[in-house]
């Protein structure tokens, strides 16, 4: 099967798919080893894909997988070499970039994190040769430079599209002080911004379980939304301890009420029957019908109990979290009808099998990137070279997590499905992903 069929539509988009190669025998590429990684080739002018990554120290796990993606991607006939490096090596992520460069790679890869995007990036703008990072920091993102990563902006806007067309205007967010948490506020106001729509209010929280509940009553302004008084009872007509039999005169009762003996009840008389109490009144909804939150762990714990506290549920308040929820959404039934953006599942079926199929062991979810990355690289070289109309064409890619756009200003949009957490845990998709991107915005 070609990686690469131009002109398929799928009726709803007209994006040129990235589809999966077609591994035969063991598996191996075309393309001999060298230096312990096989399908590496050696040799002046051969490398035309440079893809820089850990593979030694913490993070040589990750390296490892996705440098294994990338290979998989260009493992047919025809397919330009990986020149690979490592970035943990002797003068990290620069050097690597400076060596892949030197060889003359048409494009970069990686690498992994933020602060190494940040060092080969200026490298290879001042080369003129573009970067696919794989990071999830938008602010690396800039012409030349492709964040492939999946970023807290993507997922904000997904929920934020997703939650207006069900009628929500009012958006709030209840974050974490640090990076990640601040990516997701930046992301809500901005999205809030495109839409039209007020500025949302964003509350920053520590890691005290304190800081937590009190930021919650004051996001939520708890104290203000008493529910109404309840109104005052009428006195029952029937039987009653001043009239046993329901028969007394006005004026009888009145005089019951200011010191006259009651009567005995009659034998047979039924007994009082006892008004029942009246439910409790609603607690009004809080001043935003949707939330962002974007923690886990046990801070995501006691932000749960602390929404409870304050009667912020799925009946009023669309409840919205990242997509890192997927991993352990199986234990979130507390937050039943909340929603996070994630690709499809069952967009990358194909591509886990074969993965699985050549390396024994299911893909880490970040190997995505890489196999995207070098299957469009692979089909651009090959149709004739990698350029910046070719990469940011309108209609985008089809990858193995759906459809992808890379823009001009190094931003990436991504297609994401909407899922909804279950009542017993665990969690279904509830809007699917579009198949179309040309026309959003990063």
């Amino acid at each position: 099967m070609s990686r690469l069929r131009k002109g398929v539509s799928t009726g709803l988009a007209a994006g040129t798919f990235l589809t999966l190669a077609a591994c035969s025998g063991g598996g191996s590429s075309s393309v001999p080893g060298v230096g312990g990684i096989p399908g590496v080739s050696e040799g002046p002018g051969a490398h035309d894909v440079g893809l820089i990554l850990p593979l030694t120290g913490r993070n040589a796990a990750y390296g490892a997988r996705m440098r294994d993606a990338a290979k998989l991607a260009l493992s047919t006939k025809g397919s330009p070499a990986l020149d690979v490096h490592d970035t943990n090596g002797p003068g990290g992520a620069a050097q690597a970039a400076r060596d892949a460069l030197a060889r003359g790679d048409a494009i970069l890869l990686g690498p992994l994190t933020a602060t190494e995007t940040g060092m080969a990036a200026p490298l290879a703008i001042n080369a003129g040769k573009p970067e696919l990072a794989f990071t999830s920091d938008s602010t690396q993102a800039r012409p030349g430079v492709w964040v492939m990563g999946l970023t807290p902006e993507q997922q904000v806007r997904r929920m934020v599209d997703a939650a207006r067309a069900t009628g929500r205007k009012t958006f709030a967010a209840f974050l974490p002080d640090n990076a990640f948490g601040h990516a997701m506020g930046d992301g809500l106001v901005r999205a809030c911004r495109d839409a039209g729509l007020t500025e949302p209010q964003i509350v920053f929280h520590t890691m005290d379980a304190q800081n937590i509940d009190d930021g919650m009553k004051s996001l939520s302004a708890i104290e203000t939304r008493q529910p109404p008084a309840a109104p005052a009872a009428d006195v029952p007509a029937g039987p009653s301890a001043i009239d046993p039999t329901g028969e007394a005169a006005p004026d009888t009762a009145t005089a019951g009420t200011t010191g006259a003996t009651p009567s005995t009840t009659t034998p047979g008389t039924p007994a009082a029957t006892p008004t029942p109490a009246a439910p409790p009144a609603p607690v009004p909804p809080p001043p935003f019908d949707a939330l962002v939150l974007a923690d886990t762990g046990l801070e995501l714990g006691r932000i749960i109990t602390a929404l409870q506290a304050d009667h912020i549920d799925s009946s009023q308040v669309q409840i919205m979290g990242p997509a890192l929820w997927k991993a352990f959404d199986g234990k979130l039934g507390a937050l039943h009808g909340a929603w996070y953006a994630a690709s499809d599942a069952h967009d990358r079926m194909g591509y886990v099998a074969q993965y699985r199929a050549l390396y024994k062991q299911a893909p880490s979810p970040v190997s995505d990137f890489a196999y995207d990355a070098a299957a469009l690289a692979g089909s651009l070289i090959r149709q004739g070279g990698v350029t910046t109309e070719a990469l940011t064409r309108p209609d985008g890619y089809m990858g193995v997590d759906g459809l992808f756009r890379l823009r001009p200003d190094g931003h990436v949009t991504r297609a994401l499905a909407i899922y909804q957490i279950q009542r017993g845990g665990g969690a279904r998709v509830v809007v699917p992903a579009s198949r179309d991107v040309a026309l959003r915005p990063s």
